[in-house]
Order: C-alpha cells, then sequence, then structure tokens
C-alpha cells in the first residue's frame, strides 16, 4: 500500500504502509490494529480507500509549509495510551501529518496522525530531552518523548503552526487521492432536487426554486430550496430581507401520513418598531393553505421569550400573533455557542479524571448539564414532532440565526418520524440537507474540540450533540436504525478532522468559492463503498414504518461512551 505526503519541501512521496493505516477516519493510524488509538473492537472504523500518488489535477506542494516546520525529524517514543506499548522510532513533521517510522528491531507499521486533528499541545523538557502531549480534537491523548531539547521545541512550534493553519485550500482534503474514488463522485448524491422528487409524489403544492442560485439572496442557504408554489421569487425575495441572514422559511420535511410540513428559518427582524413584512406572512399563509383544510401552525422558537424579547430591542425578535393568524409562538430554549461549548469542555474534563470518587464524578457529571442538553434537545424535537403527527399541524423551527438549535431540532424531529431517515442512506442525505447544505458553520463551530486553551469565539458541539442524541434514539430503539454507534463515531471524527472535503467552509456559497467539490473527495463517497456498508450497518435493524419516541426520563439517558467517556485514550 502506498500513502502521499509532502516531505518538507513541498515535493510529493510515497510511504509504505500496510491496510489498516486509513481505517481511521480523522487520518490517525498506527499497526497492527490493538494499539491504533482509533480502534475499538465494539465500534470497528470504517477503512478508507487507499491513497495513491497524486494525480496531475492535484495542488501542487506548497514551500509555506517549509517556512513553518523547524525540525524536520527527531528520535522519539509514542505512548499512544494507557494500555498500549510504547513505539520508539523517527519521528517526522510534514506539511499535514506528524508520523512515527518505527526502528528495528520493531516490526511495526508508521504511524501516522493528521496534523488538522491536534487541538491543544503541551510541552515539557527536562535534561536533554523533552516531552509534548497532544491532545486531539476527537479526544485522544498522546504523549511524545522526543531526544534533544531544542528538537522538542522546535517540532512543538512546527505542530502548533501547521495544525492551526486557517487556510482551506491548503488543507489536507485538497491533496488527498485516494484510490478507487474519483473526484465528483458522491457530491452530487443528495442534492436538494432528489429530495423534492419525493415531497412532489406526496403533494403538489410545494416547487423547487432556484432563487437564490448564485446566493446573493442568502449566502447560507444552498442554490435550490423547497418553497409554496403559491408564492413567487420575488416574495421569497422580500421576505429574505425580513429574516436574519436571508434566511426566510423553507421546506425541510414533508409528512405525508398527516399532510404537514416540517420548515426552518432565522429570525423576523421585527425590531422596537415591531416592523411587519407582508410577503413573509403570505408565505406562511400559505404553507397552513397547502398543507389540508383547516390546518394551523405552530412556531418553535429555540430561545427563551426574555432572549427574544432582548433580541427584537437589537433589530430582531418574534412573528406578532395579530400578523400570522394560524400560528402560535412555543418558545423552547437550547444552550446554544460558548455555553455549550464549556458544558462539552467541563465534560470532557470530568471524563478524563481517573482518580475521582464516585460522588465526585456524578456531580461534575451533573454539573456539566450535557445530558441536560440532550434531554433538552429530544423533547423540542419531539414536541416538533408530535404537532406534526397528533395534532396535524405545520412546524416552523427558528432561533436566532437559525444554523445551530434550529437544524439540531429538525433533523431530530425527521428520525423521530420518517423511516427512510433512519436508513443508512437515509441519514447520510438527511446529514447532508440538514446541516452540510442548510448552511450549519462547521469551519467556525468545529475549529476546536475540548482541550483547546483559546477562549471559545465561534466554537460549539451542537453537531456532536445531535450525533449523541440519534445515538440516544439508537440505544432506545436498537432495530429501528440501520446504522449504529461506528458511523456516528466516523462523522463526529470527520468533522473536526477529515481527509475528505464534506465538512469543510460553512456554507455551500463557501464550498462554491474554494471549489471543494470539484478539488476534494466526498465522505460519502468512503463510506458507501460495500465493504464500509458492512461495517456500518446494524445487524439487528428490521424496517419500523412507525414513528419512535424516545423517553427523556433521567433514567432513560445515558452518557455516550463512545466519545467522552474514561479514560478518554489517556
Amino acid at each position: 500500500m502506498l500513502a502521499v505526503e509532502e516531505n518538507p519541501c513541498g515535493t510529493v512521496r510515497s510511504l509504505p504502509l500496510r491496510g489498516l493505516l486509513n481505517s481511521c477516519p480523522a487520518g490517525v493510524a498506527s499497526c497492527p490494529a490493538s494499539s491504533c488509538p482509533f480502534w475499538s473492537p465494539r465500534s470497528p472504523r470504517p477503512t478508507l480507500p487507499e491513497p495513491v500518488p497524486l494525480g496531475p489535477r492535484a495542488p501542487a506542494g506548497r514551500m509555506e509549509f517549509s517556512e513553518l516546520i523547524r525540525t524536520g525529524r527527531a528520535q522519539a517514543e509514542l505512548l499512544p495510551g494507557p494500555e498500549e506499548p510504547p513505539l520508539r522510532g523517527t519521528l517526522c513533521v510534514t506539511g499535514h501529518h506528524l508520523l512515527l517510522s518505527p526502528g528495528p528491531p520493531s516490526t511495526a507499521d508508521l504511524w501516522l496522525l493528521l496534523l488538522r486533528s491536534v487541538d491543544s499541545i503541551e510541552k515539557r523538557v527536562a535534561g536533554d530531552s523533552g516531552t509534548i502531549t497532544l491532545r486531539c480534537k476527537d479526544l485522544r491523548v498522546l504523549q511524545l518523548d522526543i531526544e534533544g531539547v531544542e528538537a522538542t521545541l522546535d517540532i512543538a512550534r512546527s505542530i502548533e503552526a501547521l495544525s492551526s493553519l486557517e487556510s482551506v485550500i491548503t488543507s489536507f482534503p485538497f491533496f488527498y487521492r485516494p484510490k478507487g474514488l474519483r473526484l465528483g463522485d458522491a457530491w452530487h448524491f443528495h442534492p436538494p432536487e432528489c429530495y423534492y422528487k419525493r415531497v412532489a409524489r406526496e403533494t403538489n403544492a410545494w416547487r423547487l426554486s432556484e432563487v437564490n442560485q448564485d446566493f446573493s439572496l442568502c449566502p447560507s442557504y444552498p442554490r435550490a430550496v423547497i418553497v409554496p408554489r403559491a408564492v413567487d421569487d420575488d416574495a421569497l425575495a422580500r421576505s429574505a430581507r425580513f429574516r436574519q441572514g436571508g434566511r426566510f422559511p423553507v421546506l425541510c420535511y414533508h409528512h405525508a401520513p398527516s399532510g404537514t410540513v416540517l420548515l426552518r428559518s432565522s429570525q423576523p427582524l421585527t425590531g422596537p418598531q415591531k416592523r411587519r413584512c407582508a410577503e413573509d406572512e403570505d408565505l406562511l399563509r400559505a404553507v397552513l393553505a397547502g398543507a389540508h383544510p383547516g390546518a394551523r401552525g405552530f412556531i418553535v422558537d429555540t430561545r427563551s421569550a426574555q432572549a427574544a424579547k432582548q433580541a427584537r430591542m437589537t433589530g430582531g425578535g418574534t412573528e406578532a400573533k395579530a400578523a400570522y393568524p394560524g400560528w402560535k409562538r412555543l418558545h423552547r430554549p437550547l444552550e446554544r455557542g460558548r455555553a455549550l461549548q464549556e458544558s462539552f469542555v467541563r465534560l470532557v474534563e470530568a471524563c478524563g479524571d481517573p482518580e475521582q470518587s464516585m460522588d465526585r464524578w456524578l456531580s461534575r457529571l451533573e454539573g456539566c448539564r450535557w445530558l441536560a442538553h440532550v434531554k433538552e434537545a429530544l423533547s423540542t424535537a419531539c414536541l416538533a414532532a408530535q404537532g406534526m403527527e397528533r395534532e396535524g399541524a405545520c412546524i416552523l423551527v427558528h432561533g436566532a440565526e437559525g444554523r445551530d438549535s434550529t437544524l439540531l431540532v429538525t433533523s431530530l424531529a425527521q428520525l423521530i418520524l420518517d423511516p427512510l431517515s433512519r436508513t443508512i442512506t437515509g441519514f447520510q442525505e438527511l446529514v447532508e440537507r440538514e446541516w452540510i447544505q442548510a448552511g450549519h458553520p462547521f469551519q467556525l463551530r468545529c475549529a476546536h474540540s475540548a482541550f483547546s486553551h483559546a477562549r471559545p469565539k465561534h466554537e460549539a458541539p451542537t453537531f456532536l450533540l445531535f450525533l449523541d442524541c440519534v445515538w440516544q434514539l439508537g440505544r432506545q430503539f436498537p432495530l429501528s436504525l440501520e446504522f449504529g454507534e461506528g458511523l456516528l463515531l466516523a462523522l463526529f471524527e470527520h468533522a473536526y478532522a477529515s481527509p475528505f472535503g464534506t465538512f469543510l467552509c460553512n456554507s455551500e456559497k463557501e464550498r462554491c468559492l474554494c471549489e471543494v467539490r470539484t478539488r476534494t473527495h466526498s465522505l460519502w463517497s468512503g463510506l458507501n463503498q460495500l465493504k464500509e456498508q458492512r461495517k456500518l450497518r446494524n445487524p439487528l435493524y428490521v424496517l419500523n414504518p412507525l414513528a419512535i419516541w424516545p423517553s427523556v426520563e433521567p433514567q432513560s439517558l445515558r452518557l455516550w461512551q463512545g466519545d467522552c467517556s474514561p479514560p478518554l485514550g489517556s
């Protein structure tokens, strides 16, 4: 097997590897499999396609990488975890990877770490050697003992510089060329047109609009969106100007049994003057008219009533009851942003302390409130799903921007109601449509994980919270999801650091500007290979055409051990 990497001078060279080199989705590999920090016999990870030398369309090696590499190599010993044997050999820093080549008499294969997966670095020197501790975004902790103080400091500085590069087009997905995959494969596997065809078979009240073809109307929406047939593009444009970021109400899901729909948007810009927009009001009126006679609607606001009131004083606001007859507003506050990030950090800190007592552990687990966030997310999703399934009502979900907790609720509600979303292909489509194309800012939210020493700016584990909620559904309904924990873990790892381009950038507009879809490979192309499908499939799966209603009682929720339980690889 061959893997491709740039040497410090920016040229390409091939490295002899064995089959498990790419078994770790986020770019870490260590053979044999039992010593791989990403490998678990309980949750096997997908094996990525075998890499080959870069083709003529791949970007050439960039000289700026060499300027950031202070020391190209050093003798070191890797301690991957408390239960794993140390690995000693030559440590090398390249443009995208940290690798260790074991020396004789070891027969172990090359160890490889994608630098983008490094979340924080700690360095210590003593005598004529030093130690570097790498805490990764996937929550693994690795220790490197390096010969030479200067080499230790230079390698630490190199890793710090290369792991924090902000340029998208110099990231590894633009260099990754796996064997058996072609550029462009699977990028158009889940376009909006595909889901619209399904909606069109169930109702003719909706149409596919390309009003956002050039992203000028809403930079965070895809080019095509599904909207009421009775509303023309001019009205959509006026509605967009009335919504924060241009995110006017669009269809997420059509519930065929009840004829109702699930929509998402951002907050209306009513402001202190309580402004109105006739076109926005007509749009939501058309939603009810296209459902069934006498249909009503609920607006699920993921902010507290107080937060929504404060937003109105700064130009935001809520839909006035008199302006939107037939719609009732419900406030279901969900944490977001810094509060959610700090909750995740406290959870990881609690999980990483092996010396604490049981009482201390339980106290810290409750204090971080992570399971409370899981409960609130599932409860709000159930509220939206029940409104459609049992009340026959249309549901509009929004918070402020509509790019975080809004997507969390709409995607979970679909999993509860839609049996197709619970298949492997359907779940991939759901993630693509409700998170990637819907404008969740992955580049900002996943810039750091739980170990970074930097003050949180835009980071928030909203997508990880979604995956945790999906895991709770799978645990409570073990026969109803076609996929298992392995797919959820792979998505978690790839969202933070990946050789694929699927989670790059913050919106479809940015991905188009960076030519992500033409210059990188899609994650789905790797996961949809037959051998990977076998690993991801839940052997207990039986198609369940009914809705699945999760319990959110304290005794029903569990800490997801796949992503944040002790020992965290430390």
